[in-house]
C-alpha cells in the first residue's frame, strides 16, 4: 500500500477546517453526515458548535450522533435530543441522533474479533461521512480520533455494548459485567471501525483536531483539563494514517505535559487498535505529512 497523504496546518480556526479539507480534492457525492462528538453534559473539552459550522456548512451536512451505552445526559433519544440544544448544537444544524430509530447491522466477514457492526439505523440515510474527530485521550481505548468516531462514535447504544465487550453482550445493562481482556476490546473497535469505512465505499475524508487535549474523552461529564498545548489540524483520506500522525505529533512533541497523555495511551495499549485496522486493510500506517 503506497504511503498515505496527511495534511496538516498548525494554525487552528474554523475557517482552517475547511481549507483542509479542499486539500484533499474529495467531492463528496449525496446526502452527507458529519460525525461529530457533541460532549457530554459538563465536559469543558468538546469542540463547539461554533467551531464546526464553517466545515458543515460548507459539505452542507447534517450532523450526526448516537446514543451512548452508559449513564448520563445522552444514553436515552430524549435526554440526548435536550442536550444537543443545550450544548448549541441544534441552535446552527440538523441533528440527526442515527439510533433514535433502532439499529442497522453491518456485516464484517474478515473480523478479527466481532463478525457484525450495529450501528444507528439512519445511517441508511447517508451517502457520505466528514468524520470530525477531536483528538484526545481515552479512559478505555488509551485515546479517541478517527477510528473511535468509526466506531463506538457511529454504533447505536446497543452497538457501543457489543463493541466494549468483544461481542458478549449488546445489552447496556450488562456491559460493564462482560468486559473483555484489554486487547480484545481494540480489536473490535478495529473490526467496528472496517465495516463504517466499507459501507461509505471511499465516499469519506477524515479530520482530526488536535486541541484541548486531555487524557479524557468529551464522553467524561468531569474530564481533567489538557495537558498539551493545542498541536494543530489534520485531514486524510486514511483513518489508520491520521490517527497514526497524530500519536507520533505527539510523540515528537517538545511539550513536557505529552509524558501524561502518553501514559494514559500506554497503559490502554491504545496504538493496538491502529496496528489491527492496519493489518484489515482500513489504511496505512505510512504516511507523508504534508504542512502547510
Amino acid at each position: 500500500m503506497e504511503k498515505a497523504n496527511v495534511y496538516f496546518t498548525r494554525n487552528i480556526t474554523p475557517e482552517n477546517v475547511v481549507t483542509i479539507f479542499q486539500k484533499l480534492k474529495k467531492d463528496l457525492t449525496g446526502k452527507v453526515a458529519v460525525k461529530v462528538h457533541s460532549g457530554e453534559e459538563g465536559n469543558q473539552n468538546f469542540l463547539h458548535p461554533e467551531f464546526m459550522r464553517p466545515i458543515v456548512d460548507y459539505v452542507n451536512g447534517v450532523v450526526v450522533e448516537c446514543n451512548t451505552a452508559y449513564e448520563g445526559a445522552r444514553n436515552e433519544t430524549s435526554k440526548h435530543i435536550k442536550l444537543l440544544e443545550t450544548n448549541g448544537w441544534s441552535k446552527y444544524f440538523d441533528v440527526d441522533i442515527m439510533d433514535a430509530a433502532g439499529d442497522m447491522k453491518l456485516d464484517i466477514p474478515t473480523g478479527k474479533v466481532i463478525k457484525q457492526n450495529y450501528v444507528g439505523k439512519n445511517m441508511e440515510n447517508y451517502d457520505a461521512m466528514v468524520v470530525v474527530s477531536h483528538f484526545k485521550g481515552h479512559p478505555m481505548g488509551g485515546y479517541g480520533g478517527a477510528l473511535k468516531q468509526l466506531s463506538i462514535g457511529c454504533a447505536s447504544s446497543a452497538g457501543k455494548a457489543f463493541i466494549h465487550t468483544a461481542g458478549k453482550t449488546d445489552d447496556q445493562n450488562k456491559l460493564w459485567d462482560n468486559l473483555p481482556a484489554q486487547d480484545q476490546f481494540l480489536e473490535a473497535m478495529a473490526d467496528a471501525a472496517k465495516s463504517v469505512v466499507d459501507y461509505f465505499k471511499g465516499n469519506i475524508v477524515y479530520i482530526n483536531i488536535m486541541c484541548n487535549m486531555s487524557v479524557d474523552c468529551d464522553c467524561c461529564s468531569k474530564a481533567e483539563d489538557p495537558c498539551l498545548k493545542d498541536i494543530g489540524i489534520l485531514a486524510s483520506l486514511d483513518p489508520v494514517a491520521i490517527d497514526k500522525a497524530c500519536i507520533d505529533l505527539v510523540i515528537n512533541s517538545n511539550d513536557p505535559g505529552k509524558e501524561h497523555f502518553l501514559e494514559r495511551v500506554t497503559s490502554r495499549n491504545g496504538v493496538h487498535t491502529i496496528d489491527v485496522a492496519s493489518d484489515l486493510g482500513i489504511g496505512t500506517k505510512e504516511y507523508e505529512l504534508i504542512e502547510f
